[in-house]
């Protein structure tokens, strides 16, 4: 029944748009959290930042999903646990560790472009290297209409073509670990709980990355209770969008839900200009062309992936 109910399109939308809109807040609320939790420029201090959110992420994930299992969600084989790490260090170590060291070297703008790539990629290891899935011109006209929303929505914005190993290479690496996550959350799933992979994979590596902040000299504070709730806030946003969104990968094709990720700098930009009072492309013309091709890549990806499932 589950099955059915997370395979039917209009659901698929609803859950994968909630989680592209969680993940949308992050962008203008990490930067409101490094302001209230008083998160120093430097790149250990904001590993540490993350690790801590992701430690919470992962706290809140576990409690949460064993409460819905009805029993408590422990890795109990020596696979699992093997799955756990190896997810964790591409989902949560390695993709944030060259994410904010990468973040630091280049612009916000330039940032936001190269992860929307982690669509293409997806679908390219998928396809290619693991063979899930078939590798068809409109999954290829899909992502690359749905890129250009992307890019779209940060031009002018300080976008060029320089590129340097530590910034925008960096950001690149993060966004390659990010899509060999999703594939591997999708094979893992058929063994194993998605619900169980995502909450402890957040916890090992949240702490991973809340050690290795401490030990390059990170630091932050929590003057008040709004910096408090930001934290806490940051870390609901990793655990629910994740969870639901391992729940789609497990019964989806990879290619029909990572697709809705090229709404995640969209939803950004929109939600930051509410909250950051920048309201640059959010509301223009351009930013309304750019939700337009974005929305048309995802239709075209996702009519040829029902209309695949029906012929087979």
């Amino acid at each position: 029944m589950k099955n059915n109910t997370m395979t039917k399109t209009p659901v698929v939308i609803l859950m994968a748009m909630i989680c592209c809109l969680l993940w949308g807040s992050a962008f203008p609320c990490i930067k409101l959290g490094y302001d209230w939790c008083m998160v120093g420029d430097d790149s250990a201090s904001k590993i540490l930042f993350a690790g801590v959110r992701f430690t919470i992420a992962g706290i809140m994930a576990i409690i949460i999903c064993s409460i819905i299992s009805r029993k408590p969600l422990i890795p109990k084989t020596k696979k699992t646990a093997a799955h756990i790490v190896s997810l964790s260090f591409f989902q949560t170590i390695m993709q944030y560790f060259f994410f904010y060291i990468g973040l630091s070297n280049t612009s916000g703008v330039k940032a936001s472009v190269i992860e929307g790539a982690n669509v293409f990629v997806s679908i390219l290891i998928t396809c290619l290297i693991f063979r899930m899935e078939k590798f068809t011109a409109a999954k290829i006209i899909g992502c690359i209409v749905g890129f250009i929303g992307v890019v779209l929505i940060n031009l002018g914005d300080g976008l060029d073509m320089s590129f340097t190993l530590e910034g925008e290479g960096f950001i690149l690496i993060s966004t390659i670990a990010y899509a060999c996550s999703s594939v591997f959350l999708k094979r893992f799933s058929k063994d194993d709980n998605p619900l169980l992979l995502s909450g402890w994979q957040f916890l090992f590596g949240g702490i991973v990355m809340a050690v290795s902040g401490l030990v390059l000299g990170g630091s932050f504070s929590l003057p008040d209770t709004k910096a408090v709730l930001m934290l806490i806030y940051l870390g609901f946003i990793s655990a629910a969008a994740y969870s639901i969104w391992s729940e789609l990968l497990k019964y989806n094709p990879v290619s029909r839900v990572t697709v809705f990720g090229f709404m995640n700098p969209v939803f950004g930009v929109i939600l930051s200009a509410f909250l950051l009072n920048e309201s640059g492309s959010a509301f223009s013309l351009k930013g309304i062309a750019a939700l337009a091709f974005v929305c048309a890549g995802i239709y075209i990806v996702n009519r040829k992936n029902k209309e695949a499932d029906n012929n087979e």
